[in-house]
C-alpha cells in the first residue's frame, strides 16, 4: 500500500490545498493529511482550528474521496517524528512525503532530513512562482529518492487570505467555520481597519 503523507500549515486551508488532495487521492491508495505548526512561522491560528478546517475542506471535495482523511496524531514540528508515527500506524506501507516546490530550497535545513528521506520518497508538487532549481534538486537527490508531480498546484495561498482578506480561495464550509469561531477577526472587520501592530501575518 502506498500512502501519501501531506502536512500543511493550513492557516487557513484553501482550494489550492483541496486540488492537491484530489490529485493525490487519484494517485495513491491513501492520503494522510494533517495541520502542523511550522517552526519557521509565528502567530499561527491554534492547531485544533486548522485541523477542523482541513476536515471541512476534505468534506467539500466533490465527488468525495474516501481515501483522503485528516490524521491529527501525525502532527509534529519535526517531520522525522511524523514519519516515525506513520510507520507505527501503517507498518507495511510505502510512504510518499509530499511538499510544495516553495519548500525545496529550505528542505536541507530541516531537522535530520537524511533520516527522514531514508524512510520516505519525496514528491514535489510544483507551485506557480516557485520554480525548481537544478542545484536544489541535486542536493536532495543525493540524500534520498525524489519525484516531481506532473501536476501544477493552483496559484492560491493562505497568505492571500491572511494578508488581503481574499476569501475567493476558501470553500463554503471553511468560510462558515472561520465566521463561526471568530477566526482572523481583523480580516472580517475589514482589511483597511487593521492597525500595523495588530495585523495577522
Amino acid at each position: 500500500m502506498m500512502i501519501a503523507l501531506f502536512g500543511t500549515s493550513a492557516d487557513p486551508p484553501t482550494v489550492g490545498h483541496q486540488a492537491i488532495l484530489k490529485w493525490l487521492g487519484n494517485h495513491f491508495d491513501q492520503v494522510a493529511v494533517w495541520a502542523s505548526d511550522n517552526p519557521f512561522k509565528a502567530h499561527q491560528t491554534p492547531l485544533e482550528h486548522r485541523q477542523e478546517m482541513l476536515r471541512r475542506l476534505i468534506q467539500d471535495i466533490n465527488p468525495s474521496q474516501e481515501n483522503v482523511a485528516v490524521y491529527p496524531e501525525l502532527s509534529d514540528p519535526k517531520t522525522l517524528t511524523t514519519v516515525q508515527r506513520a510507520g507505527q500506524q501503517w507498518p507495511n506501507a510505502e510512504f510518499i512525503f509530499v511538499i510544495g516546490s516553495d519548500l525545496v530550497p529550505k528542505l536541507t535545513q530541516w531537522y535530520r532530513i537524511e533520516a527522514v528521506l531514508s524512510q520516505v520518497q519525496l514528491l514535489v508538487i510544483p507551485r506557480p512562482g516557485y520554480p525548481l532549481e537544478e542545484h536544489d534538486l541535486q542536493q536532495l537527490q543525493q540524500k534520498g529518492k525524489l519525484a516531481i508531480a506532473d501536476f501544477m498546484g493552483p496559484d492560491m495561498s493562505s497568505t492571500a487570505y491572511r494578508d488581503q482578506g481574499n476569501g475567493l480561495g476558501l470553500t463554503p464550509s471553511v468560510k462558515a467555520y472561520i465566521h463561526q469561531e471568530g477566526l482572523y477577526e481583523c480580516l472580517s472587520a475589514g482589511v483597511n481597519s487593521i492597525k500595523p501592530d495588530t495585523a495577522v501575518r
